[in-house]
């Protein structure tokens, strides 16, 4: 249990019998108000500001089973403590500058991790190796401002800055400044976040075996029965540490029952959402894919989708690659496994994922989303330098660059995005 505050040592004399020396074990009785054990274990003190929140911390290690452990929570809150809401830890030490934003939701994403890349990531940005790369854009961000900003305050001077050549390389070092930093978030998103993928298709087209295939047991019922899968399978497969939640569905049709048309709505809503739609085909009964033709209609538009033309090892007419037009091919046996390695290899160029052994650091949407915003300011205020040589409004523009890339690490952060991201830590974090 962690206590945290400045009535720590009020509460840990009460609990304890006295406060223990700060960052050292000590073993302890936990005492009721009658000075009743109510268990015995140990308790470290950390006294402000060297504390994970930055306050008083105490913590206390005991046998933890469950009434022990309520017990020992109602003599905390007895003694003026309250529950703790969830992932407050965290934001007190954000709060109180022990870390920044970014390095808190590393915390998170630390816990949440799926592989051990996207942990080996979490470090690194808990490290502050994500932070460092978006304060050095920042730097960068302040000279070009600072040049700006001196050609505005003195325009007396003969020299026109806003035709200086050193002023254009400093734009084009800050676009490719914005590119590194880009490309080490994409991947650590895709670390976090990974790839949501809907197989679809006609009943028995081998849809529940692909899921099997790719998840490596089997997580779906497959018979030869047409209509088997009638609600959502969902699974989370690792594909060299990127994330890939597959999600399997109904078999589209239109003669379906009640039951399995609802499955097939529900395939239709979970194809809106996702990141790509694999579109299975059985290879020796429709060699032409003309099943994807006729459903194509029950597609979202704005999705890519690949084929899979599946039932390889039963023979029958393999179309070439570069013969075909339309969405991606991909020729493989759901059975046999045979063309699973380079569907795996496809999803993963699709999201232009790469494995890498060192270097990426864990980062979120936000974070994209900041840094494509902050990029857009850049632009546009390179585009005023260009075309009006207007010295306000470029410095406006590179103003509100750096003030949106201050959202990634918290230098400015509305209280309500605050609340979203630590609402979603786990209590005791």
């Amino acid at each position: 249990m962690r206590v945290s505050g400045p009535k720590v040592p009020e509460i840990a004399a009460a609990l304890l019998g006295e406060l223990p020396a700060p960052r050292t074990a000590h073993l302890a009785p936990f005492c009721d108000a009658l000075r009743v054990p109510i268990d015995l274990g140990l308790a470290l003190f950390f006294p402000a500001p060297h504390s994970y929140t930055g306050e008083d911390v105490l913590e206390l290690h005991g046998h933890g089973g469950p009434a022990v452990l309520d017990a020992l929570v109602a003599r905390v809150l007895e003694l003026g403590a309250r529950a703790a809401r969830p992932g407050e830890f965290t934001l007190r030490a954000f709060l109180n500058d022990k870390l920044d934003l970014a390095q808190a939701e590393a915390i998170a994403d630390l816990i949440d991790a799926g592989s051990r890349a996207a942990a080996r990531a979490a470090v690194r940005s808990l490290q502050g190796e994500f932070s460092a790369m978006v304060q050095g854009l920042t730097e960068a961000l302040i000279e070009t401002r600072t040049q700006v900003e001196a050609a505005i305050d003195f325009p007396e001077e003969e020299i026109d800055f806003f035709a200086d050549r050193q002023l254009q390389e400093r734009f084009q070092a800050l676009s490719e400044h914005f590119n590194a930093v880009e490309q080490s978030a994409r991947q650590g998103a895709l670390l976090r976040d990974g790839m949501t993928v809907v197989i679809a298709g006609r009943p028995n087209a081998g849809k529940s075996s692909l899921l099997n295939r790719l998840a490596g047991y089997d997580a779906a019922i497959v018979t030869p029965i047409a209509g088997t899968t009638r609600d959502i399978v969902r699974e989370r497969i690792n594909v060299d540490g990127m994330p890939l939640h597959v999600l399997d569905t109904a078999g589209l049709r239109d003669d379906a029952d009640t039951v399995e048309a609802e499955g097939i709505r529900r395939a239709e809503e979970q194809m809106r959402h996702a990141d790509r739609v694999l579109f299975v085909i059985d290879l020796l009964d429709d060699p032409n894919a003309g099943a994807y033709v006729q459903e194509k209609a029950r597609l979202p538009p704005d999705v890519p989708v690949t084929l899979v033309l599946n039932k390889s090892d039963l023979g029958g007419p393999i179309p070439l690659d570069d013969t075909v037009t339309g969405p991606p091919r991909i020729v493989l046996s759901a059975l046999t496994g045979a063309g699973i390695d380079r569907l795996r290899e496809h999803l993963k160029a699709c999201m232009g994922f790469h494995s890498v052994e060192g270097g990426t650091v864990s980062a979120r949407q936000r974070h994209l989303d900041a840094l494509l915003r902050a990029r857009q300011h850049v632009t546009q205020a390179e585009r005023l330098l260009r075309e009006t040589r207007a010295g306000e409004l470029v410095a406006e523009e590179l103003r509100g660059a750096q003030r949106v890339l201050g959202e990634i690490t918290g230098e400015f952060t509305a209280d309500d995005l605050l609340g979203r991201i630590f609402g979603s830590f786990c209590i005791g974090k």
